[in-house]
This record gives structure tokens, C-alpha cells and sequence, in this order.
């Protein structure tokens, strides 16, 4: 068959260990055979980040808001360990909060269902996409240890060294530890914007949950900002499509997201985010298969698995044994962001074979052929086959290849 042809290249984010490994094999099976694959090739593996000093990262994502639309495979945030594993120069910052602090993004999740598989929540049906306000709060706060007794204070000067503000945080009498969280306007005025669109995008329920009646600055700005926003520029929108923003506190939240039936955007701040998509993705399966896209306020999308390089199964790699590592969240951030693509340059033909490849993907799960860490939560009909991941990506290919 002739292969489909871009126009827009996507902006390509390689990465690091089995998911670099799996990357390479995605592209090969499921792509180049099919696609006149037109990319803007960033390497942000590890090594490469040091040798660029991580100015890659940056140039990844100025390439992002250029096209619009990129896919990254996952990557390493080191820690002391892989410091002296790599040999760096430093610890380098994470590439996603550097790539999401550029974009002023957004980072949305969600599980990718398949029958045979059900969520530990018994009356999930749907799936729930987490919103994940990646900025500020505990992930750039300033801590420290207090030593022993002693005043703690907050205090804001302004810009013209004028002391606005001071007031006592706590009376030590004796040892202790201090952290200072901030948040900005303008942020989360992005992220209530980012979710918003996104909810009209997939025609979905919004629901955003903070702490406002014991946090009644911090937390009740979301609130407010959230609201002041909705009203003025999406409700009439909201109401048009017969979906509905939902505010409730955090507590509450979670416990009629575990009485749901799912299908709906449950918008978190940072840390509820970190903790509540892992909680939710586990609930539904695995890390392994959700989706993640950040999405920028102007409409800059970039697609990317949710889970982390795999690491154990790299050093298995690399001494020559097989590994049954799963593909599926690093294939649907291709699919993610071909789909994109085509639908932003018009090209219905890219728009239809990401439809058939996530088909194909699911399809051959249902069939019972799926990586080993599916088969223990397997509950269909037909008995589950583990293979390893070329097996895997193998037999969605044959399927593929059928629907084409």
C-alpha cells in the first residue's frame, strides 16, 4: 500500500532505557512500513542531556510551540544514584516539568480500557481522565529544618522593598521542619483554561476539587479563578454540548469518584494530581496502559506515556534476556499525536490509522496475545497468552495490516 504523507513534522522526544529500546521497535513495525513518518528529532536521553547540558530539553519544547503537536518517550530523572551511574555533571531537572513550565501546560491522563481487564472499582465503566496542574505548590517549594526553638515568619516585601506583609507561622520550642509553597495567577488561570477546552475537545464533565474551607487563600484562588473563568468565557459553551463543571472539596471528590461510573475530567491541583492519577491508572490496571497528553492554554499538545523507562527490564535487556515489557501507553502517545496531527493539517487518512492502530492494540489484548504483565489481571474468556514486546507489537501489526 502507499504510504500515508504528512506535511506538519511532529516534534519527536526520544528517551531512555527499555521505553527507548521499545520507541525504536514501535517505529519500525508499526509506523515506518505505513507512514512517510515526517519528525523533528530531539534526543533527550540522558547522556545526551549532559552532553547538551540539557539545553535539548529547552530546544524540544521551543520546537513544540513551533508545530503544536510532539510525541516524547519516557525519561530519566536523576537522582543521586544515577548521578554516579551516568557520570553527570549534575542532577538534572525532570524533561517533563521543564518541557510543561515552557508550555505552561497541562497534563491530562487517562486508562485505556480493554474487555477483559476490569477496574478494581467494580461500577467504573468509563474512563476517568485525571487533570494534573503541574506547577508550584509542594514540587517547587523552598524547605528547611529547624533546628530548634525559634520564630518562623512568612513575609512578602514588594518589588519596591516596601514589607507588605508578616505574620507568624509558628512559636518553635523545639526542633522542626519548615516549607514554603507558592502558586501564580497566571498559572493556574492556564491550567483552569487548559481544562476547560479540554473538557469541550472531548465533550466530558468537568470536575475540579481543592481544600478551599481550610485553605482560604491558597487554595480557595483556584476556586475563585476557576469559577470567574467558567462563567465568563465557557459556560454558554459548557451548556450548548449538555456537559457540566463541577466544584466540590477534595475529600468529597474522591469519594464520589470511587461511587462513579467514571467518564468524566477530574482537574487536580499538583500533588492531588501526582498521587490521584497513579491511584486511578492503578485502579484501572496499570501504569502501563494510560494515556498522558499536556496540553497548553494556546493548543499545544504533547503526547507521551505515563509511566516511568522501566529499568529493570533495561538491565535484563542488555544482558541478552527476553523481556515482555508493555508498549501500549508508549504507542498510544504515537497514535495520540498522529491523530493530532492529522486532524490540525486535515489529513483524514493519518486521522483514520491512528483510529486502527489503537484498535489493533486493543483488539489483540482482547484476543488473549498481551505482555506478561497483563495475564494476571486477565479475566476473558479466552486464555491469556504472555509473548514478549516484538512478539507483541508483532502480532497488533498482523491485525493492523488486515484493517488496512
Amino acid at each position: 500500500m502507499e504510504k500515508i504523507q504528512m506535511t506538519t513534522p511532529l516534534v519527536e522526544m526520544d528517551g531512555d532505557e527499555m521505553t527507548r529500546v521499545l520507541w525504536q521497535q514501535i517505529k519500525d513495525e508499526l509506523l515506518l512500513p505505513f507512514i512517510d513518518l515526517k519528525t523533528e528529532y530531539y534526543d533527550l536521553g540522558l547522556p545526551y542531556r549532559e552532553e547538551t547540558k540539557d539545553q535539548v530539553t529547552i530546544d524540544s519544547a521551543e520546537a513544540t510551540k513551533k508545530y503544536g503537536v510532539a510525541v516524547k518517550c519516557a525519561t530519566i530523572t536523576p537522582n543521586a544514584q544515577r548521578v554516579e551511574e551516568y557520570k553527570l555533571s549534575q542532577m538534572w531537572k525532570s524533561p517533563n516539568g521543564t518541557i510543561r513550565a515552557i508550555l505552561d501546560g497541562t497534563v491530562f491522563r487517562a486508562p485505556i480500557m480493554v474487555k477483559g481487564i476490569s477496574p478494581v472499582v467494580k461500577n467504573w465503566s468509563k474512563p476517568i481522565t485525571i487533570a494534573r496542574h503541574a506547577y508550584g505548590d509542594v514540587y517547587k517549594s523552598t524547605e528547611y529544618r529547624v533546628p530548634g526553638p525559634g520564630k518562623a515568619e512568612l513575609v512578602f516585601t514588594d518589588e519596591s522593598g516596601k514589607e507588605q506583609f508578616r505574620q507568624t507561622i509558628y512559636d518553635f520550642e523545639c526542633g522542626g521542619v519548615l516549607q514554603g509553597q507558592y502558586n501564580k495567577d497566571s498559572s493556574i488561570v492556564s491550567f483552569a483554561r487548559s481544562c476547560f477546552q479540554y473538557a469541550i475537545d472531548t465533550r466530558q464533565d468537568l470536575w475540579f476539587a481543592t481544600k478551599d474551607t481550610i485553605s482560604k487563600k491558597y487554595d480557595h484562588t483556584f476556586k475563585d479563578i476557576f469559577q470567574e473563568i467558567f462563567d465568563r468565557e465557557y459556560k454558554a459553551r459548557f451548556d450548548e454540548l449538555g456537559i457540566e463543571y463541577f466544584y466540590t472539596l477534595i475529600d468529597d471528590a474522591v469519594a464520589r469518584v470511587v461511587r462513579s461510573e467514571g467518564g468524566f475530567i477530574w482537574a487536580c491541583k499538583n500533588y492531588d494530581g501526582d498521587v490521584m492519577s497513579d491511584m486511578v491508572s492503578t485502579a484501572f490496571g496499570s501504569l502501563a496502559m494510560m494515556t498522558s497528553v499536556l496540553v497548553s492554554p494556546d493548543g499545544k499538545y504533547e503526547y507521551e506515556a505515563a509511566h516511568g523507562t522501566v529499568t529493570r527490564h533495561y538491565y535484563k535487556y542488555l544482558k541478552g534476556e527476553e523481556t515482555s515489557t508493555n508498549p501500549v501507553a508508549t504507542l498510544f502517545a504515537w497514535s495520540g499525536a498522529l491523530r493530532k496531527r492529522g486532524e490540525l493539517d486535515g489529513i483524514q487518512a493519518l486521522v483514520s490509522f491512528a483510529d486502527k492502530l489503537e484498535q489493533a492494540t486493543i483488539d489483540t489484548i482482547e484476543s488473549g496475545v498481551m505482555t506478561k504483565d497483563l495475564v494476571g489481571l486477565w479475566e476473558g474468556e479466552t486464555p491469556a497468552k504472555g509473548v514478549n514486546s516484538l512478539d507483541f507489537l508483532k502480532a497488533i501489526r498482523t491485525r493492523l495490516e488486515e484493517t488496512l
